[in-house]
């Protein structure tokens, strides 16, 4: 069974530094959180800031794409987690045809933000995040979430501003790309 999410937030993780997309069920309480790249987080970022840019970046390249191949967007599925990486699939309806893409659930995101497309998880991912908590295991709840701002206005659903997006990204190594699967 599918649920509708919505994203509710960015954050970064307190322990790995690394940025940390939290989906919320549309009608409950459940969340899941998915660890992503930086890349990823500042297009996700971008789109729920409506920060707009001159030329269009690789997520707004392939909405131009679809769109000009005469596709919509009908939703992104958040299917499954095989060894802590999340696998998401783009359901694209083209001339009355439906083709699903194999995708990374950031990219997804991103994709389904600029697209006004709806979201969703598979209902045993939500079930596992709660499991999870119950169990004690080590959640996103368990660690300390570094979110940045009052929870007023923009900072509210998007966890950074623009200006601390942007410094976090600029003090990255490249050695930090390989502390998170994406």
């Amino acid at each position: 069974m599918l649920v509708e999410v919505r994203v509710e937030r960015l954050g970064l993780d307190g322990a790995t530094k690394s940025p940390v997309v939290i989906l919320r069920e549309n009608d409950g309480e459940r969340a899941l959180p998915i660890w992503i790249g930086p890349g990823e987080a500042s297009a996700i970022h971008m789109q729920l800031s409506k920060i707009s840019v001159g030329r269009p970046l690789t997520h707004d390249l392939l909405v131009s794409t679809i769109r000009e191949l005469g596709g919509t967007l009908s939703r992104i599925v958040i299917t499954r987690v095989e060894q802590n990486t999340y696998f998401a699939e783009l359901r694209i309806t083209i001339d009355g045809r439906s083709v699903t893409v194999d995708a990374r659930p950031s990219d997804s995101i991103a994709i389904a933000l600029r697209m006004d497309a709806p979201i969703f998880a598979a209902e045993e991912l939500l079930n596992r995040v709660r499991m999870e908590m119950l169990d004690g295991e080590d959640t996103p709840e368990d660690e300390p979430l570094d979110l940045a701002g009052s929870g007023q206005g923009e900072e509210e659903t998007s966890g950074m501003t623009p200006t601390e997006l942007q410094e976090y990204l600029r003090r990255l190594d490249p050695e930090d790309f390989g502390r998170f699967t994406p």
